[in-house]
């Protein structure tokens, strides 16, 4: 099989590289040789040689298309004839290292061609040794990336636009903007987190993600259940200022991934709330200002919201009340879910009676006024209730009530008397008359004996 192989190998070389069935050691170095130059000369990279001060001594066909020189124009030239210039220096750098016995493996640099165009080329280059070990030149093998340099710089450039206008967008957002690494270290921040913490870029990047709020063990959490979960939603921190500011915010964040699919942090984004949390606590405390019991009631019925006066006038803690059905706090359950079930089927209800029952047994009569309220899209969420405690005022009204029917009593008992009174008066009008008669009637008798 090898003498075939030699056969077939002759067939391709010239006659003086015949190769004979039984070849002698310097006919086989020969065809070594000859091969090994073979496969140089058809290499598309440019193999050259070079002595240890830089004069050209090989130039293979991948030199000649890459560099536009022909073998008979460059050998015996320096190999500074290929460098642009502005360049100069590099040569001499490059073969004082190959003299100290160093390779040099891929070293990207830009050569210059015949025609004067400039060229990006990879560069391997390793020293050239004689018998006894000496180091006499550099062999250069040199590949033209100059496509693949305009590419990459092209995909770059592409890299470098897309990440500016990624960056555009995080700067123009007014809520502060933040990554995470794992071990809890801010790898970038946006403007918007300077301003809020009054930390500059640089002393933000590196530094703890929970030192820069009023709670950092629960900031701690916050970025771990991230980890964990892959995201959190409306997670309630409060960011200290350095001048002592104080700024309640949400943030919402999600882990983010590199190409190969593994986390590689968190993105959190922090909406300043300290507004609407001061609004909310205004409400709040006008709910909580109101002598009445306020409540707030879900579509099936369940108290979401009560106020000071609602737990008083039940006895109840509110931690006890939410998510409680409203109709168990009443003397009529039924009447009670009814009334919320008009609300929610007509919008509204206005003085509906009903008795809380508080849990020592005592007994408040209300008057309850209430609406549906709705969320910003307009969908009915829930049912708002205020309750006017009327007890005072039923309690008043029973007591006039009964002072009427005792007035009304008595009145009818004037009434008989006078009745009463009357009828002994005309009796003694008829009696006196009777009388006056019987003396008439005696004055005639005696008048009449005289």
């Amino acid at each position: 099989m090898a003498a075939n192989n030699r056969k077939r190998a002759s067939a391709t070389l010239p006659p003086q590289a015949k190769i004979s069935d039984h070849p002698t050691h310097e006919e086989l170095m020969e065809d070594k040789t000859f091969l090994l130059a073979a496969i140089v000369e058809s290499s598309d990279d440019a193999i050259i040689t070079k002595t240890s001060k830089g004069i050209i001594t090989s130039w293979n066909g991948g030199a000649v298309r890459i560099y536009g020189y022909t073998a008979e124009e460059v050998l015996g030239k320096p190999i500074s004839i290929l460098i642009p210039p502005g360049q100069t220096d590099e040569v001499p750098a490059l073969l004082e290292r190959i003299a100290r016995g160093e390779f040099i493996h891929h070293y990207e640099t830009v050569r210059r061609r015949k025609d004067g165009r400039l060229i990006h080329v990879s560069v391997s280059i390793s020293p050239v040794k004689d018998r006894e070990g000496r180091i006499i030149g550099a062999s250069t093998i040199a590949r033209d990336i100059t496509a693949d340099v305009a590419a990459r710089k092209q995909a770059e450039e592409k890299l470098a636009a897309a990440s500016q206008y990624a960056r555009s967008l995080i700067e123009s957002s007014l809520d502060p903007l933040v990554t995470i690494s794992p071990d809890g270290k801010i790898t970038d921040v946006n403007e918007a987190t300077i301003k809020v913490t009054g930390v500059a870029r640089e002393q933000l990047i590196g530094a703890d993600f929970s030192n820069y709020f009023t709670e950092p063990e629960k900031a701690r959490e916050g970025y771990q259940q991230v980890f964990a979960k892959g995201f959190v939603t409306d997670y309630p921190l409060t960011i200290r200022h350095v001048d002592g500011r104080l700024t309640d915010v949400l943030y919402n964040a999600s882990v983010y991934k590199d190409t190969a699919g593994n986390v590689r942090g968190v993105f959190a984004a922090a909406r300043d709330v300290t507004a609407q949390k001061q609004a909310s606590q205004y409400a709040r405390s006008l709910i909580e200002a109101s002598l009445d019991p306020l409540v707030t009631i879900s579509a099936d019925g369940k108290i979401t919201d009560v106020n000071e006066a609602t737990v008083e006038v039940t006895g109840v803690r509110r931690e006890t009340l939410i998510a409680t059905d409203f109709s168990n706090y009443f003397t009529e359950p039924e009447k009670a879910r009814e009334g919320y079930r008009q609300v929610f089927a007509k919008g509204f209800v206005t003085d509906y009676p009903l008795t809380i029952r508080h849990v020592d047994g005592r007994l408040t009569d209300v008057l309850y006024n209430a609406s549906v309220y709705k969320d910003t899209r307009g969908n009915v969420i829930g049912v708002f209730a205020a309750a006017r405690d009327v007890t005072a005022r039923k309690r008043a009204e029973e007591e006039l009530a009964d002072q009427r029917r005792r007035e009304l009593d008595r009145l009818s008992e004037l009434e008989k008397f006078q009745r009463l009174t009357v009828g002994r008066e005309l009796k003694m009008v008829e009696l006196k008359k009777e009388i006056e008669e019987l003396k008439r009637q005696n004055d005639e008798l005696m008048r009449k004996l005289t």
